[in-house]
């Protein structure tokens, strides 16, 4: 038999989990999500995988669509600077990304709604610290309203 909770309100937004889609580079960041699961490393389980080339090849667009289509929040994770497999993707990334946290307000969407992290294939246990400290920056920001839009 489960206990009842004391405040209606506050149990509902405690169990509320943020829907993350994360864009992970193939080489670096995938992998180290790769060896957080084998190495059976907890983290919140609130978000869907996109496994792409580069992080330097996820175009904006992307990111404008998944909060459009309800997702509350999206991470794009690559390799650390200096040691993208293609050179150059990962500082292209990052240009655009900053070019991005600014336009995403005159799309109507918070800009903390989007994160942008470095992981590299050997730190597993980093994977799952940012996914954490991703989900709990969504979470504080509250369940993306009209299909992702704050309505700012």
């Amino acid at each position: 038999m489960n206990p009842a909770p004391s405040d209606p309100s506050t149990a509902a937004s405690e169990e509320w989990t943020p829907r993350i889609i994360a864009f992970l580079c193939n080489w670096c960041s995938y992998a180290g999500a790769d060896l957080a699961g084998t190495s059976r490393i907890q983290y919140p389980p609130s978000i869907r995988v996109i496994r792409v080339p580069c992080s330097g090849r996820v175009n904006p667009q992307y990111i404008i669509k998944a909060l459009a289509d309800g997702a509350d929040g999206v991470m794009v994770s690559g390799c650390h600077p200096g040691d993208c497999h293609y050179l150059e993707g990962n500082y292209y990334a990052r240009r655009r990304f900053a070019v991005l946290k600014r336009l995403l307000s005159l799309a109507g969407f918070h800009p903390d709604r989007v994160q942008f992290t470095w992981v590299s294939a050997s730190e597993g246990a980093k994977f799952a610290e940012v996914v954490s400290t991703v989900t709990e920056k969504i979470r504080v920001l509250g369940p993306s309203e009209l299909g992702g839009r704050d309505g700012v």
